[in-house]
């Protein structure tokens, strides 16, 4: 028997351009479809106008959005320099080697990768081979990422909501400020964000019609995202999988099927990398950074796995995470994570709000039937977001708090839709009072989340809790008083809701940000402490001077400023205290590029060193005599030459400095061979990283054996030149 499907649709509301939940068609196929026989508009015409039902203003609405995102989002890109040096030198690599493309090698003569699958840095590293090394090749295609996010969030939202539900979703994800943090930075996380609302969109679309190819599409794309960032993309799994198998409108056969097909794409799509990479012989290709036996499926199980839920991650910069619910090395864990100082300013803005209207969604359509588009909607954006929410707030390993801009597709859909549904229904005491609950809780948090930073614009924190709850006030009486009244509040509501939100991101945006832990927002905000307490990094109780639990950690160097891996204790974003985010102490690197990092060659664990031209003169000479110019212990210090230089430079020990990789053997036998001209004195968190050597035993090897070499503040062993017989 087949099913048909109502092609035509009820008048739209004057409001809000769509039609109301209650009176859109349970199986309806999407109304902008052309009849059979009839020409299709141009394209031209197509992407401007939009669908033939929809008000003039709808498709002009919606990509103003999109411009005035992207410029936003361009705002003093290049004022961020290579953002996450460790992300860059990557992209350099790959943009100079296919080898080093395709496996995501941190230099081009490929000794490590990075601690994560490659994809998200080869949009980058084609950007890179077209338009040069540079800020804006490496952080523009980020930037797109974000606008192709937003993009999405609309047309997943107004798909079966109305327009104005789409703009509502689209704008809150676009001014929330992890959103304009993160897809302004080179971190894997851009990309995630962009494929996990790409996933949620085309099941959406899969539960409207049924068709197989939208579910396959969605197995496929969640596959690449876990080459993007590996389990992380598999954390709305359980969520879309069980929202299809129940409410797909076809036969529980025909799901299950379904359900099967999607995810042979899932593990083809992410599968075919992994088995490349493990089939490949060890000997001809790079380490697998972040591991501790040169395994992709060990790295992505143990430090980028399970690790990362029980805070045992081997090689980690502490590993430990005192377990699932309660304080760890990365903060303590619990159902308010999400709310604390140090990660509320990033994304709870409107959490509060999108809890509660998920409620007021599931309850408006509590009645619908099994099938119904609207109800499936809230719950593959909510269930993502309860998911992904739930992990976040629980998981005692190694947590930032920019991951969370995971979230923000999630909340910004659930918000929007929320928004729309309860407003057609405002007529109704419960959706009003729904509506009017929403915007008091935001305005009430919004003016504890602004409060957090007493010296930030201190007024603003007034307004928004003056005009949200004059506006939750109109919006209890808005199905009684007149349209313009109603509309009136709505508006007012809408401004006092991301008010807070949009200064943050303001902010953020007009802020550089570089090295390897960034918060968005202005100074002070996301540093209540720091996770467990330690000013922002891990250990419950650091010192005066930053370090976690005022202990000098193995390895790290002597001519640092604090005592940190490699150097000084560092800020909200990878600088030091007091040092200026684009040049450092006084400094200024020989390509203009901020560094994120004081003092001369010491680089360290997160956010490498400053290169001024004396060292860089050094590395450079004869460098093409040679397979890497010069070896750095941790991945940070050694990208902060390769970039200066663009020429390969060995990180001993990946990112912190622990992998196993090189051993002592191998790097005498790199040594014997010349095949390495220079060993960058101090940086990373040293230590063991295997039996037969390590990076502290590479320094001391290097120290004992040959000639210091000083090039400006930086100071250099000449691997040619021997001082002993060794």
């Amino acid at each position: 028997m087949t099913t048909q499907y109502d092609r035509t649709s009820p008048p739209a509301d004057p409001a809000t351009g769509g039609p109301p939940p209650s009176t859109a068609p349970r199986h309806s196929a999407p109304a902008s479809a052309v009849a059979p026989g009839e020409p299709r508009p141009p394209l031209a015409r197509r992407v401007w106008r939009g669908r033939p039902e929809d008000p003039r203003w709808v498709r002009p609405a919606f990509l103003g959005l999109l411009l005035v995102t992207g410029l936003l989002y361009l705002s003093h890109l290049s004022a961020s320099g290579y953002a996450n040096s460790f992300y860059s030198a990557a992209v350099q690599a790959g943009s100079q080697s296919w080898k080093a493309f395709f496996f995501g090698s941190l230099d081009a003569a490929n000794a490590i990768t990075v601690d994560k699958p490659p994809a998200s840095l080869w949009p980058m590293e084609l950007s890179v081979r077209v338009f040069g090394l540079n800020s804006w090749a490496i952080l523009v295609p980020e930037v797109l990422m974000g606008v192709g996010t937003v993009a999405v969030v609309y047309a997943a939202v107004r798909r079966r909501f109305s327009p104005v539900a789409g703009l509502i979703a689209g704008t809150v994800l676009a001014l929330t400020p992890v959103a304009a943090l993160m897809f302004r930075f080179n971190n894997p996380d851009a990309m995630l964000a962009l494929l996990m609302s790409v996933a949620c969109y085309l099941v959406v679309r899969a539960l409207a019609d049924g068709r197989t190819k939208w579910l396959v599409w969605a197995g496929a794309v969640i596959g690449f995202a876990f080459l993007a960032k590996t389990l992380q993309a598999f954390l709305i799994l359980p969520a879309l999988a069980l929202v299809y198998g129940v409410c797909a409108p076809v036969r529980p056969r025909k799901r299950l099927v379904q359900l099967a097909l999607a995810t042979v794409a899932l593990v083809v799509s992410g599968g075919w990398w992994v088995a490349v990479v493990e089939l490949w012989p060890a000997s001809s290709r790079p380490y697998i950074g972040g591991s501790q036996n040169d395994s992709f499926l060990e790295l992505t199980f143990g430090y980028n796995g399970l690790g990362r839920l029980n805070g045992e991650e081997t090689g980690s910069v502490g590993g430990g995470g005192g377990g699932m619910g309660g304080g760890g090395q990365w903060g303590e864990t619990g159902w308010d994570r999400m709310f604390n100082s140090e990660i509320g300013g990033q994304i709870s803005w409107l959490l509060p709000a999108a809890l509660i209207l998920l409620v007021a969604g599931l309850f408006l359509t509590r009645k619908a039937a099994r099938t119904d588009l609207a109800r499936a909607s809230f719950l593959v954006w909510g269930g993502s977001l309860l998911m992904t929410t739930a992990v976040f707030s629980y998981m005692a390993g190694i947590f930032h708090q920019y991951y969370t801009v995971a979230l923000a597709p999630y909340l910004a859909a659930v918000v929007g839709m929320g928004t729309g549904a309860l407003w057609e229904k405002r007529h109704t005491l419960w959706a009003s009072l729904a509506l009017a609950a929403a915007l008091t809780a935001t305005a009430a948090w919004g003016y504890v989340l602004l409060n957090r930073t007493p010296d930030y614009l201190p007024w603003l924190k007034w307004l928004v809790l003056a005009g949200g709850l004059v506006a939750a006030l109109g919006l209890v009486f808005a199905g009684t008083v007149g349209r313009r009244l109603a509309l009136g509040a709505a508006g007012l509501g809408l401004v006092a809701a991301l008010a807070g939100p949009t200064a943050y991101t303001v902010s953020t945006v007009q802020e550089p940000h570089t090295g390897s832990i960034v918060t968005a927002g202005p100074a002070g905000a996301g540093m209540g402490g720091g996770p467990g307490g330690g000013g922002g990094f891990p250990g419950g109780d650091g010192d005066q001077q930053g370090r976690p639990g005022g202990r000098t950690p193995p390895g790290a160097g002597t001519n640092g400023t604090g005592g940190f891996p490699g150097g000084g204790p560092t800020g909200r974003n990878g600088q030091a205290p007091g040092q200026n985010p684009r040049t450092g102490p006084g400094t200024t690197t020989e390509s203009g590029m901020p560094t994120g990092r004081a003092g001369g060659g010491m680089g360290g664990l997160l956010g490498g060193a400053d290169v001024d031209s004396e060292a860089k003169e050094l590395l450079e000479t004869g460098a093409g005599d040679y397979t890497w110019a010069a070896a750095a212990i941790g991945a940070q210090n050694a990208a902060s030459y390769q970039l200066a230089t663009g020429e390969p430079v060995m990180a001993i020990g990946g990112f912190n400095g622990t992998d196993p990789s090189p051993t002592l053997a191998q790097f005498r036998r790199y040594v014997a061979e010349g095949k390495i001209h220079y060993f960058v004195s101090g940086g990373g968190m040293g230590g063991g990283g295997g039996d037969s050597g390590g990076s502290a035993q590479i320094a001391s090897w290097v120290a004992e054996n040959f000639e210091e070499v000083t090039a400006g503040s930086a100071t250099f062993y000449d691997l040619t030149q021997r001082t002993s017989g060794d």
